[in-house]
């Protein structure tokens, strides 16, 4: 397979060991944050999961040997499918990793990025299984997932799409996976889940703009809501617990926090301090995002 990759040097030197444990016929060549990657392996989910850890791979080229090892000659058995397998969109690298560390097989969308349905039809290859359920994470992705899962469909993979909007609710979705369930339950559960998950995010406006809570100007933190704006304040942590406030006078037992690289260092413990003191019974959990475009997700279940 190839790739080429966006990563730094140190991240690459650890890739280079990574994959030369997964395969063979490794070259790795560039310099300036732009390698080209090539390699020789049985898993090439793998040496992709491998690349997304270390940075962006992107114009990715799997080509399948069908006789075996093209220099030595010998035949590997083909890898055999499993039966269902979770294939999700997520918007960064701290994300993609807790999800490959749930069993899924991730898609990374950087800002702005957003992954065509041809990527997520690789994924759901990459995946090799018979059953594959889809999480987009993101609104704007329903229709790319929608033709993915049709032309995964005409392959003779049976896949269903959960309409997740956010990561948050993919999280959710992935809590309670039981591969060992019926498909049909196991994706009624899943989308139960996600569906139970409100989410919101805080994010910098980038220009002056009207909202559903008013003009917002450059350099503005909002806070949305289920997608719209609903907080324009001059702070990320005032901000991020208004938010925060107004979720949970709808109820709730469990908050999930996704903070990106650009939060506030203290964001986290404030708001992990605020629910611990004024909503008792309910819970927090946080993760890192890494650079994932928002600078705090939340989710409240």
């Amino acid at each position: 397979m190839i790739y080429l990759l966006e990563a730094g040097d140190a991240a690459v030197a650890r890739l280079r060991a990574r994959l030369d444990a997964l395969g063979d016929s490794l070259v790795v060549v560039g310099g300036d944050g732009l390698w080209n990657v090539h390699v020789h392996v049985d898993d090439a989910g793998a040496a992709v999961e491998a690349g997304v850890e270390a940075g962006r791979p992107y114009r990715i080229r799997i080509t399948h040997f069908g006789l075996g090892d093209v220099h030595t000659g010998r035949e590997r058995p083909p890898r055999e499918r499993a039966q269902r397998a979770v294939v999700a969109v997520v918007p960064g690298e701290g994300l993609a990793g807790l999800y490959a560390e749930s069993g899924a097989t991730t898609v990374l969308a950087r800002p702005g990025e957003p992954p065509a349905s041809g990527e997520l039809v690789q994924a759901v290859r990459r995946a090799h299984a018979r059953e594959v359920v889809l999480l987009p994470n993101d609104a704007d992705l329903r229709h790319t997932a929608a033709a993915a899962a049709e032309q995964a469909r005409t392959e003779g993979i049976r896949v269903a799409l959960i309409p997740t909007r956010s990561a948050v609710q993919g999280i959710a979705a992935l809590a309670v996976h039981e591969p060992g369930r019926r498909f049909d339950e196991d994706v009624v559960q899943m989308t139960s889940a996600a569906g139970a998950t409100r989410y919101a995010e805080v994010v910098v406006a980038e220009r002056q703009s009207w909202t559903t809570a008013g003009i917002c100007q450059a350099g503005d933190v909002l806070g949305l809501i289920d997608g719209d704006v609903a907080v324009i304040g001059a702070d990320v942590t005032a901000t991020a617990r208004t938010l925060l406030d107004r979720m949970l006078q709808a109820g709730g037992e469990l908050v999930t926090l996704v903070i990106g690289d650009e939060a506030p260092e203290t964001v986290a413990a404030q708001l992990e301090a605020r629910v611990r003191e004024s909503y008792l019974a309910v819970d927090t959990v946080v993760y890192r995002g890494g650079r994932q475009g928002a600078l705090l997700l939340i989710g409240v279940e």
